[in-house]
């Protein structure tokens, strides 16, 4: 920088003489001359201040997206929650941060409504905030569909008639639990029972794809029903269904109560669409007793499950137990997929 500066005041001092400049007007341009290259020295510097202080950001920014961006991708792999609940209860739902709910066939689709009544209840799903993404007790004690009594031809009509207005509704998903109607008497062979059931399924399997809905079927608990106790049976109906449109539901709490491994979630992976749960000693919600979920939910990752989790659970204080769910079972799935 010095012999280069030298340089330029050596010419500059000829050119002076040619002109027949005084010395004092050669000082004046020496030191407006300098003044102009101190001025863009300084202006050099304060570039190379920026230039260094834009980089530090952009490797800052750099750092940021990349946590950001791990939080997100841990975001999207927790399963989305949601919540049986009556519909009428759907601000609150919302408001507590499930964007999902359930309700009941009974309630909203039963071909036992009128179809003025349905056209009421397609107008409560249209203007609900929370998307109304099931309906579960699918059949009523009323209509059997297992063991010896077992009407085919009322079954399927009854189900079509549901998978219609669930199309209608928007309404994706029909879960299979129906205690009552699929109680077997006492003796009655459950290995046919469970060889009839299958065939049956089969057939409403087939008349749910004619509407593109999904039928999870559910293992339930002794003090309910006598028939598929465990997700390992339900998973075995399941196989032999063999239909696109008939998948299983992994009901954490009816597992915990039936004393199941959650290593079974694993076993049935590839049939996993659909998961509830509730705590285990009164079906509480999540949060209320304060249960350990966390073995169920590591077999979960570990099946690589990708679909939501409901709560379905009991509350007097629903204003108090929804949003203390949310919040207690996203900590501890977040806590799961952090591991």
């Amino acid at each position: 920088m010095r012999p280069f500066l030298f340089l330029h005041l050596s010419a500059l001092q000829n050119r002076c003489n040619t002109l027949h400049c005084g010395p004092w007007i050669f000082r004046d341009v020496v030191c407006n001359f300098m003044l102009y290259k101190l001025h863009r020295l300084v202006e050099y510097f304060q570039i190379k201040k920026y230039q260094m202080k834009f980089k530090i950001g952009i490797f800052l920014s750099g750092i940021l997206c990349v946590v950001l961006s791990g939080f997100i991708a841990m975001k999207k792999q927790i399963p989305q929650l949601g919540i049986v609940a009556p519909i009428e209860q759907d601000s609150l739902i919302y408001e507590s941060g499930f964007r999902m709910l359930g309700e009941s066939v009974g309630k909203m689709l039963s071909p036992s409504l009128t179809e003025e009544q349905f056209q009421l209840n397609l107008a409560r799903i249209k203007k609900s905030r929370s998307k109304v993404f099931l309906c579960n007790i699918f059949f009523p004690g009323s209509i059997k569909i297992a063991g010896p009594d077992v009407d085919e031809k009322r079954v399927l009509g009854y189900a079509d008639t549901v998978f219609s207005r669930a199309k209608r509704a928007g309404i994706p998903f029909i879960i299979l639990g129906s205690a009552g109607a699929r109680r077997i008497p006492d003796g009655y062979d459950a290995q046919k029972a469970q060889n009839d059931f299958a065939v049956l399924c089969r057939k409403l399997a087939m008349v749910a794809g004619k509407y593109r809905i999904m039928i999870a079927l559910e293992s339930l608990e002794t003090i309910e029903t006598n028939f598929l106790l465990t997700l390992k049976s339900a998973a075995e109906v399941v196989r032999a269904v063999n239909h696109p449109n008939f998948k299983l539901n992994a009901d954490i709490f009816h597992m915990m109560r039936e004393g199941e491994s959650p290593e079974s979630i694993v076993d049935a992976g590839d049939l996993l669409v659909y998961c509830e749960i509730a705590e285990k000693e009164t079906r509480s919600l999540p949060g209320v007793q304060g249960d350990d979920f966390k073995p169920y939910l590591r077999a979960l990752r570990k099946a690589k499950y990708k679909g939501h989790i409901f709560i379905e659970g009991n509350t007097n204080n629903p204003g108090h137990d929804i949003p203390l769910s949310f919040k207690y079972l996203t900590r501890q799935l977040e806590e799961v997929y952090a591991e």
